[in-house]
């Protein structure tokens, strides 16, 4: 979100894409409670501790009672892993084509309309109230956390704490704590059930701290903006909220390919060579809620196709390595068939297809480049 989220390079949590503007860093699973590594349990640390001490001062300042500090860092620490993947995100981008074989790939949209066949009316109640297509909304959802399959386990408290005695980012983590010591003294959550990803969103649709204070809303009238609930209203209306907010047009399409159907818009060719789409207003306020073309694209088309709509129509040029889709597609196939395997065949070369690529090479003989080939591919 423009001004209360951040620009985190994260593997979207569900996704494992880069330049997501609001969560932080893979979401672990929906649970609280087990399943977290070593790293992101809390260790002994005196520095910590002593950073602690002198914000509960400065807490205490701004309206945070004794009662609310000593819940919410009851068990809380310093996790070591949580500094390790913000000083270790990896800067990288992927073409317009490999996004979209992720974000709209045939699982995330039949489990998007099953969700969104599950959750009817209530999204027609949200639509009603806020204006927002009931398919864009679960789109984001399913972009952030696949469908709520994907909502990170860890304790949001001891993570923006970490990061903010961190110092790397200090001044903007400590504003998220102090907001999410207001969520837990407004008695939305509890401390124990305030769980999310490793830099701290939350939820279906994965808000920041700051970000919920501002948008979150109670939508189903029980007192509470329970984002964290096995129950996605909340979240999927707090996520129209926000887009309403930011300037969607009811009524309005985001945008959609070239010939295929698409509203009169701004022409877009986010890959030089692939489709062209044109987008409307409601292009840029999906991007308000991640300032990347590809993320509103992703969210636009996964909605389209779980309304009904087909694939993208117009073909994608050749990667960098002269390898269409198909022939990626293929090229994991047969290493996974001779037993290399690439952990599963979307015409993505990530890091799984990249170290079977590798392993391939050196059993021939050959430098583990790890790099794709159609000569690979004709040896294969």
């Amino acid at each position: 979100m423009r001004t209360t989220r951040r620009n985190f390079t994260l593997g979207l949590g569900a996704l494992g894409l880069a330049a997501c503007t609001n969560a932080g860093g893979g979401a672990l699973g929906p649970s609280a409670g087990g399943g977290l590594p070593d790293d992101l349990r809390p260790v002994p640390n005196g520095a910590y501790d002593a950073w602690v001490a002198s914000f509960r001062d400065r807490a205490a300042a701004q309206g945070i009672s004794s009662s609310t500090l000593g819940s919410a860092f009851r068990g809380a620490g310093y996790l070591p892993g949580v500094v390790t993947r913000d000083r270790n995100q990896t800067e990288f981008s992927r073409t317009l084509e490999d996004y979209l074989a992720i974000a709209a790939s045939d699982e995330r949209v039949s489990k998007g309309r099953a969700a969104f066949a599950r959750h009817r009316s209530t999204l027609a109640a949200i639509e009603s109230r806020y204006g927002v297509a009931p398919e864009i909304v679960t789109a984001v959802w399913g972009l952030e956390s696949f469908y709520g399959e994907r909502r990170g386990n860890v304790p949001v408290v001891s993570s923006t704490s970490t990061l903010a005695f961190d110092g790397r980012r200090g001044a903007f983590f400590e504003k998220q704590l102090l907001a999410a010591l207001r969520i837990l003294q407004n008695g939305d959550t509890s401390a124990q059930n305030m769980t999310g990803s490793w830099a701290g969103a939350m939820g279906h649709t994965q808000f920041i701290p700051t970000s919920y204070e501002a948008f979150a809303v109670d939508f189903t009238g029980d007192g509470r903006r329970d984002i964290w609930s096995e129950d996605p209203t909340d979240s999927l209306a707090s996520t129209a909220a926000y887009l309403q907010r930011n300037g969607w047009t009811r009524g309005v399409r985001w945008g959609g390919e070239v010939g295929n159907g698409a509203p009169s818009g701004r022409a877009l060719q986010p890959q030089p060579g692939g489709p062209t789409f044109n987008v409307t207003s409601n292009f840029n306020v999906i991007k308000r809620y991640n300032n990347s073309d590809s993320y509103a694209i992703g969210v636009g088309h996964l909605a389209d196709r779980i309304a009904g709509g087909g694939p993208i129509r117009a073909s994608f040029p050749p990667d960098k390595y002269g390898l269409t889709k198909d022939q990626r597609i293929q090229l994991q196939q047969r290493l996974t068939a001779k037993g290399f395997d690439t952990d599963g065949a979307d015409g993505v070369i990530g890091p799984n297809s990249r170290k079977a690529i590798a392993a391939y090479q050196s059993s021939i003989g050959r430098a583990g480049t790890g790099d794709p080939s159609l000569d690979l591919l004709q040896t294969l």
